[in-house]
């Protein structure tokens, strides 16, 4: 059994993830800012070892109450496992994007996820084991336009394990990356309301806004479950020598590849055919 603390774990891939390795007899701590989510949750996992606890990756004062809460109720042993899955997209063009909006999305799904993941890794080093797996994306190798910000996080994101995964590894401290392809779950809700909120009255990309429900629906399509996902961070949190990175569903290695394959001017075309971003459209 492991102790292991889940971000983000109120909904979609954190949310299944968490009773998952519940029911496979970790001890899961799940955190979240709702706590009707988390009480809800609590009550599903009735007789599993879960818990969960409140907790803002953007307050420091969250974290700090977070990391004495856990090393109180594992008698100073702190967590094993360590999954990093709290974040969220802010959607729209990045010349319409306000400073404020862009702070926001790195300070949750960067400087939010860096924090936490500080503020546990001294108990890793006391014992020298631990496990750190961060949920990145696909999003974080595949640019597309209208999500430059979130995708930009994930790219950060990777060079942040990456590097984390070297300095970490001589004190016995392992770091994962998972990478989700596009998952049905409550997120693209989240990502319509974003690009709802974010539409300024006179915007040029005013017929991309319109076209909300069909960008959804496109997703839809293509989106998979969340099983691929929870498997890849079950393996990446129980296995002896975990991947460095893992893409699910696998399928999405692809993707990746014929990306990286094929001249950027392409791939730039395909993408802006794809959300609508012709001259045409945009001038009409």
């Amino acid at each position: 059994m492991k102790n292991v603390r889940i971000t983000g774990a109120t909904a979609g891939i954190g949310r299944d993830t968490a009773l998952w390795l519940a029911r496979r007899g970790h001890r899961v701590f799940a955190t979240g800012r709702d706590r009707a989510a988390l009480a809800a949750l609590e009550q599903e996992a009735s007789g599993l070892a879960l818990e969960t606890l409140a907790l803002d990756v953007t307050s420091a004062e969250s974290i700090a109450e977070a990391v004495r809460q856990v090393g109180e109720r594992t008698e100073g042993r702190g967590l094993d496992v360590l999954v990093n899955n709290a974040g969220y997209a802010t959607v729209g063009p990045l010349a319409e994007l306000s400073d404020a909006t862009l702070r926001a999305q790195f300070d949750t799904n960067v400087f939010g996820l860096m924090a936490v993941t500080r503020a546990f890794l001294p108990a890793m080093f006391a014992k020298r084991s631990g496990r750190v797996v961060n949920v990145s994306s696909v999003s974080g190798r595949i640019p597309a336009p209208l999500l430059g910000a979130y995708h930009a996080t994930k790219y950060a994101l990777e060079a942040l394990s990456d590097a984390l995964r070297m300095e970490l590894q001589p004190f016995g401290i392992d770091v994962a990356i998972v990478e989700p392809g596009t998952i049905k779950t409550s997120f693209g809700d989240r990502v319509l309301r974003e690009l709802a909120r974010e539409q300024l009255p006179d915007s040029r990309y005013a017929s991309i806004y319109a076209r909300a429900d069909d960008l959804r629906r496109s997703f839809d399509l293509v989106a998979s479950s969340a099983r691929p996902v929870v498997r890849a961070i079950t393996h990446a949190a129980e296995s002896r020598r975990p991947c460095t990175r893992y893409v699910a569903p696998r399928r999405f290695w692809l993707l990746i590849a014929l990306v990286g394959l094929f001249p950027t001017r392409l791939v730039d075309l395909v993408m802006r055919a794809s959300f609508g971003l012709t001259r045409r459209a945009l001038t009409s």
